[in-house]
């Protein structure tokens, strides 16, 4: 482009006309100086796109679903990453790790993770070889930080030497700033262990024979972990597991089997049912047909009506007899119909963890099931340590391969009377109603929405919540329904898709995660920010050799915790390592500077962001503005020397930035924008003694 735009301006005084980069404040400058009238949308998004009647946009929701997936993972991992990498460089001294490499290896991922949000790539409407690309590049920079926090961990945290060769010495991090009371999972080859926390105690804990994997066991440990702080734990096989030896040993969990049910048996349906509870739950499920058949839910003391069922819709693919589905466009052939046969289930219950097992099969003598749901029910310590762990139901499902031009939803019915309004985010922040509309052609593909993390049915006592790993198309098109599109599996004769690679024929396997939030509105109001977040930022659990010798030291390495209140997220806390100034047009002067002259990084500027969680009037006690202390949400970084406001992305010192006001054509709809406005102080210098606080407002 720069040759290009040297020729152009070559001629600009003969043809009057000059080339030059643009950023996106250049643009809206220009488009601002027409002084133009806006017609304002309020609160609305323009979904679903459709380019005409039979082309509904809305299968990009679902499309590569495995590379949805993963992009949210190293989203995660890039967010713990971040926090993790920038306590231990202002915290010295430090024994081995090179910090400028350990800023590489958080850049590169950074790289990454941005080039995947192009509107080709996280949509899935890309061509194979690209996808590729996108795959490796993510894979190799995750693998990246990876090394730099085991080398972290390695650094401050030395290594023990078990009696027998074997264990593990694990680490488990927590990249939140609250108290997260939680269950880990580990994958051990051996059945019977002692695990025991930094202090020699034993921890609770229980195994069971792995879910995916028959010759290994999960080992579920329950720990909490003060906010971006570390617990450490040793796991031992254990030879004898009889209380008189006096080692900490897991509990086995027992197991429940029931044979194969047929979809079409024709007995009745609800005639014998087994309940699974824990402190907030009662999931019955139906001996009859293996699938869920209720709820209760503790707190209203109410039972709802939940089944849940696999299905898929067939979809048009001859471009000879009209549109298709393809990596944009989702084009059913009808509607969806059920995806299996004949289903198996297992209850494995232990003293942490009941997990209900259910096993779809396509046709009743398939030696492997097409679709699987693993479903958990936690049973944490009560009280609110414990609550975000009680009130959620966690599903996870295997789907896949899928047979060629199919789209695999999961299908919720409840009795809920929601009159088909559906509310899902479309951004991960706002959430929006989506009303069923009853189109005169594609009424189903054009009532189809992205949920990016969160989204939910109610009525007027209850509301089911859904939270979301990765990205997926939701509905709901019948009264108290609800489908998720999980994953895709399409090919098609259009010559323009076969010339560019950009078929579908997705033969993977995909393995999303649901959480399930079932209660009054108040009580998944309160809940649903705080469980979304606790979903897609778990903690990161690091495993080394016991036989390991320590570097240095003789216990765990110990941090103060970094605490927020519940109504505020951490959404930042990282060294961005730009040489950058306060002043916006010498700061763009450096970042074009040569590569090879590039200013050694600053390793002593923090970039923080605080999210404050709650809309206005959603929670009488967590929609309240909140006054932050950040001398008291920093002291385990060290002296707060200066704090100056910016920008989101940083670059911008906002005593530089004003706010254009636009003309609209109708000024009384113009509203709710002026409480979008967060107001902060100006703290321009602080010395030690000062500190500085902080209050963020809901929107």
């Amino acid at each position: 482009m720069d040759r290009v735009m040297e020729e152009v301006n070559k001629f600009t005084y003969q043809h009057g006309i000059s080339v030059q980069y643009a950023t996106l404040g250049n643009y809206f400058q220009a488009v601002h100086a027409h002084q133009l009238s806006w017609k304002v949308r309020d609160h609305q998004d323009f979904l679903p796109y459709s380019s005409d009647l039979f082309h509904a946009w809305t299968g990009f929701y679902a499309s590569r679903s495995g590379l949805k997936g993963l992009v949210r993972r190293a989203s995660a991992l890039l967010y713990a990453g971040e926090s993790m990498f920038t306590r231990y460089v202002l915290l010295a001294p430090h024994w081995f790790l090179d910090p400028a490499w350990g800023l590489q290896q958080l850049q590169q991922l950074r790289w990454a993770v941005s080039e995947v949000q192009h509107h080709d790539a996280i949509t899935g409407t890309h061509a194979v070889k690209v996808g590729d690309m996108f795959v490796e590049n993510l894979s190799t920079r995750m693998e990246g930080v990876h090394k730099l926090m085991a080398s972290i961990i390695q650094d401050r945290s030395p290594a023990h030497s078990g009696p027998e060769r074997g264990g593990h010495f694990a680490v488990v991090y927590n990249p939140l700033a609250w108290t997260v009371t939680t269950i880990i999972t580990l994958t051990v080859e051996f059945p019977n262990v002692s695990i025991t926390d930094e202090s020699g105690h034993p921890v609770p804990a229980q195994f069971q024979r792995s879910k995916e994997m028959p010759s290994a066991y999960d080992l579920h440990v329950l720990t909490m972990i003060p906010g971006l702080s570390y617990r450490h734990y040793s796991i031992q096989p254990s030879r004898r597991p009889q209380e008189d030896t006096g080692e900490p040993v897991t509990s086995l969990a027992s197991s429940r089997r029931f044979g194969l049910r047929l979809r079409r048996s024709g007995k009745q349906v609800g005639g014998s049912l087994v309940p699974v509870k824990n402190d907030c739950y009662t999931v019955f499920l139906d001996k009859d047909t293996n699938l869920m058949h209720s709820i209760w839910e503790r707190q209203s003391n109410r039972t709802v009506r939940v089944t849940q069922s696999f299905r898929e819709y067939h979809v048009k693919s001859d471009v000879n007899h009209g549109p298709v589905s393809d990596n944009y466009v989702f084009t059913p052939n009808g509607r969806a119909e059920p995806a299996w046969e004949a289903v198996r289930m297992e209850i494995v219950e232990g003293p942490l963890v009941t997990e209900i097992r259910q096993y779809f099969y396509r046709e009743v003598n398939d030696s492997e099931p097409t679709f699987a749901i693993y479903s958990q029910l936690a049973h944490g310590p009560q009280g609110s340590d414990g609550e975000l762990l009680c009130h959620c139901i966690e599903q996870e499902y295997r789907v896949g391969p899928l047979e060629l031009n199919r789209e695999a939803i999961l299908r919720i019915s409840t009795k809920l009377d929601t009159g088909r309004v559906l509310y899902s985010d479309n951004n991960g922040y706002q959430v929006q109603r989506r009303p069923y509309r009853n189109y005169k052609s594609n009424t189903i593909a054009r009532n189809y929405y992205p949920m990016v993390q969160s989204a939910f049915i109610q009525s007027r006592r209850s509301r089911l919540v859904l939270l979301s790993t990765q990205a997926h198309g939701i509905s709901s098109q019948r009264n108290g329904q609800v489908e998720v599109m999980l994953h895709r599996r399409l090919w098609n004769n259009d010559k323009g898709a076969l010339g560019n690679n950009l078929t579908l024929n997705d033969t993977s396997v995909v393995h999303p995660v649901l959480w399930l939030l079932l209660g009054s509105r108040a009580l998944t109001s309160g809940l649903h920010q705080r469980s979304g977040l606790a979903l897609q930022h778990r903690p990161v659990v690091m495993l080394r050799e016991m036989n390991e010798i320590a570097p240095h030291g003789s216990g765990p390495w110990k941090q103060k915790a970094v605490m927020l209140p519940p109504g505020v997220h951490l959404q930042i806390l990282s060294i961005p390592g730009w040489k950058y100034s306060s002043n916006h047009t010498e700061h763009l002067r450096t970042l074009q500077k040569d590569r090879k002259h590039e200013p050694k990084a600053d390793l002593r500027r923090v970039l923080l962001r605080l999210q404050h969680l709650y809309e206005v009037d959603q929670d009488p006690v967590l929609s309240r503005p909140v006054t932050v202390n950040l001398r008291s949400v920093l002291r385990g970084l060290g002296s707060v020397v200066s704090v100056e406001e910016r920008s989101l992305t940083g670059t911008w010192d906002v005593s530089e930035m004003y706010r254009w006001t636009w003309s609209t054509g109708d000024p009384h709809r113009h509203r709710g924008l002026d409480a979008l406005v967060l107001t902060l102080p100006r703290v321009p210098s602080l010395t030690p003694s000062q500190t500085p606080a902080l209050p963020l407002r809901p929107v």
